[in-house]
């Protein structure tokens, strides 16, 4: 087997992120995506529309693994439309992948599929692990279906990680862009009632744990992917102002949440005023270290000024 790991879904902002982690220790990246980033990034690149197998199912052959991040990002107003192609993009992604591993010879060892951590709903003080009951929902609904359609279209052969993660703290992109200009713009106070759940990771953990995924040979299954300490969303915005020296953040009640996703950030204003504490008991039973386990390291971290050299930080 080559050190070849296929990323699917890999000119994002998680993409990129993981990609340059694992080419600094000795894998050859290979990116696969609807859309191709102006800046060279340094891997091979190649284009593919998301629902059919293409002449890419070659470099499946022999390679090491198989990670994928593709679909349409959650971040946007959930019209019908929107809410179609958040569940289509993710399943007829998953599904071609599927197709075009019955037409190589040799199988990479493990896929490594993302799925998200708001599979469990929004409970309101549950801390929820890989056992909880699921929820009720669109995003719960999308991430059933995604997963089930991972698991059907999986060849048996191949070894699965399901990753639940929650939303990736990073200096690229991400939730936390939307969130420093909310504090900028002096509304960086709760949000709604302040006590919904905001779980998160940072994108150094995230990419560890995918390496992890990769390498470990006796590890399979779903792991929820967040730091061990969730938080309030008021303790979040509270911690993100005193990052940022920003010493006032006036609340924002839900009426104008409402009003704000819609009319100037554009997405869906449920993201801010609702979530989940979710608790990754099967990372810390199993022994893996987080690099940034408090919000307190993670935003300081992330948003110190010159320490692009910061972010490189590996396990």
């Amino acid at each position: 087997m080559e050190k070849r790991v296929i990323i699917f879904g890999g000119t994002g902002f998680l993409g990129i992120s993981l990609a340059h982690y694992l080419k600094e220790f000795g894998y050859t990246p290979v990116l696969v995506a609807r859309n191709i980033p102006d800046k060279d990034q340094g891997f091979e690149i190649v284009r593919w529309d998301a629902r059919e197998v293409g002449e890419w199912k070659i470099l499946l052959n022999r390679a090491s693994a198989i990670v994928n991040l593709a679909g349409k990002s959650v971040n946007c107003i959930k019209t019908p439309d929107n809410c179609d192609a958040i569940l289509r993009s993710r399943l007829e992604s998953t599904m071609a992948i599927g197709k075009a591993l019955e037409q190589i010879a040799f199988l990479p060892k493990v896929w490594v599929q993302m799925s998200t951590a708001h599979i469990y709903g929004d409970p309101a003080e549950q801390i929820c692990t890989e056992n909880s009951s699921l929820g009720y929902g669109l995003a719960p609904f999308v991430g059933k279906e995604w997963e089930n359609t991972f698991l059907k279209v999986k060849p048996k052969e191949m070894r699965e990680v399901r990753l639940r993660t929650s939303f990736v703290i990073g200096k690229e992109g991400g939730a936390l862009v939307d969130l420093k200009r909310i504090a900028k713009l002096g509304m960086g106070g709760k949000t709604g009632s302040g006590q919904q759940g905001m779980s998160w990771i940072h994108q150094a953990d995230f990419n560890a744990i995918v390496k992890r995924a990769i390498e470990k040979t006796d590890i399979s299954g779903v792991y929820i992917v967040s730091a061990p300490q969730p938080v309030s969303n008021t303790e979040f915005m509270r911690k993100l102002r005193t990052r940022l020296k920003i010493p006032i953040g006036l609340p924002t009640p839900t009426w104008l949440a409402h009003f704000g996703a819609k009319y100037i950030f554009k997405t869906d204003p449920e993201l801010a005023l609702y979530g989940r504490y979710v608790s990754p008991k099967r990372l810390i039973k199993e022994g893996f270290t987080f690099k940034f386990d408090t919000i307190d390291q993670a935003l300081q971290n992330v948003l110190a000024k010159n320490d692009v050299e910061k972010q490189k930080t590996y396990h």
